[in-house]
């Protein structure tokens, strides 16, 4: 873009994805001026890396004369901070969010938010198991979904402009229902990672008794377990929190699901077992034809290689 979408642009909160959209905004000519807010050690880090153009020691300063901002913090926080910067927000402004809950976010966020303000909500559905500054970069939210939940009467324009946005930036929009968003992340996202911080937590447990061997011999599937499990834990202590309702739902189907495979096992229901396999492995396949995952060998790690480089250095 020739001229910036937004003359000013305030990012609270500048961890993988805070920094991740200072840094794809830049790529696109997306904003003016970036101006970034955090706590003391994220803040120097994000001032060394030149994460933004600017950066403000308090959340009430970075919002002045903001055309968008993007509260990127865990979302535990959102309240206290939508309330701290309520009295210095511009008219006309658009107030977003980039946390993986929406209907709790709403709730927290939506009362302090002035009638001449705009607020959507907003989640783009990428990220890794990495946090800080140093973790973000600009091609974070290319070919991603990025869901907005706007609620009813918000304006029509404001919306449009926020979906160009994150166009801009790389993804791909769709406009969901705030608590049908959250059944449908707790089914694809939240449960999951609940699932890896569990499995890893029981393998830590029995590590005694294995000897160690459980971290010596891991496979593959418990590396990818780990991955997801050494995600931000604040973050993920929050999402938690605050989508108990979606994720007790979706976990006590899940329990159900598991006590019936552990009949399978049990009576040596072969039959069921490979008709439940031959469903999930089709599942895979869509959605690696759907482009949200590789279908190279190992997820695309070349060990070989990299085993390869590290002798090639020493």
């Amino acid at each position: 873009m020739n001229k910036p979408l937004f003359g000013r642009v305030a990012i609270l909160g500048i961890g993988l994805l805070g920094s991740s959209v200072a840094r794809a905004m830049r790529r696109k000519n997306l904003a003016g001026h970036i101006v970034a807010h955090d706590r003391k050690a994220p803040l120097k880090s994000a001032k060394r890396l030149a994460v933004a153009d600017s950066f403000a020691g308090s959340a009430a300063a970075a919002v002045k004369g903001a055309d968008l901002i993007v509260l990127a913090t865990p979302i535990g926080a959102f309240a206290a901070l939508a309330r701290a910067i309520s009295p210095h927000l511009k008219p006309g402004a658009i107030v977003t969010d980039v946390g993986s809950v929406k209907a709790s976010v709403i709730a927290d966020v939506a009362p302090y938010i002035p009638k001449s303000v705009h607020f959507i909500p907003a989640h783009p559905i990428s990220g890794t198991e990495r946090s800080g500054p140093e973790a973000g970069f600009a091609e974070l939210f290319d070919g991603r979904w990025c869901i907005l939940t706007p609620g009813k009467g918000t304006n029509k324009r404001a919306i449009a402009k926020l979906k160009l946005f994150w166009e801009a930036l790389g993804s791909r929009v769709d406009i969901m229902d705030a608590k049908h968003h959250d059944l449908v992340l707790a089914v694809t996202s939240h449960v999951p990672h609940l699932i890896a911080y569990n499995i890893v937590g029981t393998a830590d447990d029995l590590r005694n008794v294995t000897h160690g061997e459980v971290i010596k011999y891991s496979a593959g599937g418990f590396r990818d377990f780990t991955r997801i499990a050494a995600s931000n834990p604040t973050m993920w202590r929050d999402v938690f929190l605050n989508n108990k309702d979606a994720v007790l739902e979706v976990l006590g189907r899940f329990s159900e699901d598991l006590s019936a495979l552990q009949r399978q096992i049990r009576w040596g229901d072969g039959d069921a077992l490979f008709r439940l396999f031959s469903r999930t492995r089709a599942i895979r396949r869509s959605i690696v034809d759907a482009g949200q995952d590789s279908a190279e060998v190992n997820f695309g790690r070349n060990v070989a290689v990299k085993k390869k480089a590290r002798v090639t250095r020493r």
